[in-house]
């Protein structure tokens, strides 16, 4: 109840500032723009065309932009900062967190990266460089390097005196972490333990001392999986040499499980899950162009199939008619397996020691799918066309492409990851392209046999 309530108090907002925008009330959206969270800033942005988008930008306080920037899909946050002058974007870069940092510069374009290291002063630059050395998707590209340490042999008592001195601890730290002078991770202490713990007690008796550290180079896939499993609310992240040089909070890991469903859906229509809903047209038709094209050669391998039995249909004209059921109960078939396994490989639990029995699982569901539905699809055309042998050749036609949607669905997700292709974007396309060849061929080449 109280989402529906927070959603259309966000609409309303939205429309009123619309509204005050196009009767020219710009102090009105000012106004309205600076009592909104930084997220739903963002939100109007994203749903704004782009010369509205311009308007508004000018109006939100420069000393908010940094926020409403971290909260930016790429695309729509590339062409802000594109348009700002450069020492405005690194003044703007300059406030970031590391981890919000390093997303944005490794989305800009090279020229204008270069232009803005440059322009950096020595400390930014070296901040930058560093969260741009490790590679994407990496927990070394997703951690935050601001976190309070502390030493094992002062007091609590010690601790918080200097924590109020401090004045400010980062946001979500449910924990603090123990480093020795070489600054290697041996304990976490949780902050509820330092509040109910007696004030002389030494900081190593009440930590713990074997707290679950993430290697720098860890795939934030994985990184996410492990905070699902435990339930964590941050993590300490250490280098090769297991010396502590960040933290993972979980509003991090939430980014990442909505990135990874977001691209996972894009994908399989072979969109940029970062794409600008209001970009402009040439930009939006290039880029769809591309998949578009992937997808015209694989019909034409299809038709190609076809065309091998020209012959066969002029002459059988209720082979046309019925050609594409095979195919299209085999694509739907076979989506839904490759669906299924790519969820599995997410998740973690499709891994080389269990995928051959995966495979024999999916076989026999195909299998059994195979028999169902040849038995049905046999007996509706040969009541409907009154031709039992057509409908046996249908028959097996549908079991032999279920099967290979079944294989194909299966096997194409497990093979692409070896090959280090992203299965979300090229397995349907290709899964579809195999069920529609086996479908076409084996309906038509068994028909030729027989029929002909």
């Amino acid at each position: 109840m109280a989402e529906a309530l927070e959603s259309n108090r966000t609409r309303a907002q939205m429309k009123d500032i619309m509204q005050s925008l196009s009767a020219g009330r710009f102090v009105s959206v000012r106004r309205t723009l600076h009592t909104l969270p930084a997220s739903d800033v963002a939100l109007v942005l994203e749903s704004s065309p782009k010369r509205t988008r311009d308007e508004l930008w000018e109006l939100i306080d420069s000393d908010f932009h940094s926020d409403v920037i971290e909260e930016l899909s790429e695309d729509v946050r590339n062409g802000i900062i594109t348009q700002m002058t450069t020492t405005n974007a690194v003044d703007v870069l300059g406030q970031m967190d590391t981890d919000d940092l390093a997303e944005t510069l490794s989305s800009l374009p090279e020229e204008v990266l270069a232009s803005l290291l440059r322009s950096m002063d020595a400390q930014d630059r070296q901040r930058a460089e560093q969260a741009l050395s490790y590679g994407e998707e990496t927990a070394g590209f997703i951690m935050n390097t601001d976190t309070i340490t502390l030493r094992s042999d002062v007091t609590i008592d010690v601790v918080l005196r200097y924590l109020r001195l401090r004045g400010k601890i980062p946001e979500d730290s449910d924990s603090f972490y123990v480093v020795n002078r070489n600054d290697t991770l041996i304990g976490r202490v949780p902050v509820t333990r330092l509040l109910t713990e007696p004030a002389e007690a030494l900081v190593e008796e009440i930590m713990d001392d074997e707290p679950e550290a993430i290697p720098v180079d860890m795939h934030d896939g994985e990184v996410a999986s492990l905070f699902e499993r435990y339930n964590w609310l941050s993590a300490p992240v250490v280098d090769d040499k297991h010396r502590l040089v960040g933290r993972i909070t979980i509003d991090d890991v939430v980014d990442i499980i909505r990135e990874d469903a977001e691209h996972s859906m894009m994908s399989m229509a072979g969109l940029d899950d970062e794409e600008d809903t209001f970009a402009p047209v040439l930009q939006s038709t290039r880029r769809r162009s591309i998949w578009l094209g992937v997808n015209l050669l694989t019909a034409l391998m299809a038709a190609a199939v076809s065309d091998l039995f020209e012959a066969t249909l002029s002459q059988l004209a209720v082979l046309a008619i019925l050609n594409t059921i095979v195919p299209s109960m085999g694509g739907v078939a076979g989506n839904q397996t490759l669906t299924l396994v790519i969820r599995g490989m997410a998740l973690g639990h499709v891994n080389p020691g269990n995928s051959r029995s995966l495979v024999s699982k999916e076989l026999a569901i195909g299998f059994l799918n195979g028999v169902i539905w040849a038995v049905l699809i046999a007996a509706v055309i040969a009541l409907w066309k009154q031709d039992y042998q057509l409908g046996i050749i249908i028959a097996f036609a549908m079991m032999a492409n279920m099967i290979a949607a079944a294989l194909s669905g299966a096997t194409l997700p497990i093979i692409m990851k070896k090959l280090k292709i992203d299965p979300a974007l090229a397995g349907s396309v290709i899964l579809t392209t195999i069920t529609d060849v086996v479908g076409i061929f084996a309906f038509l080449g068994t028909a030729t046999l027989f029929l002909l």
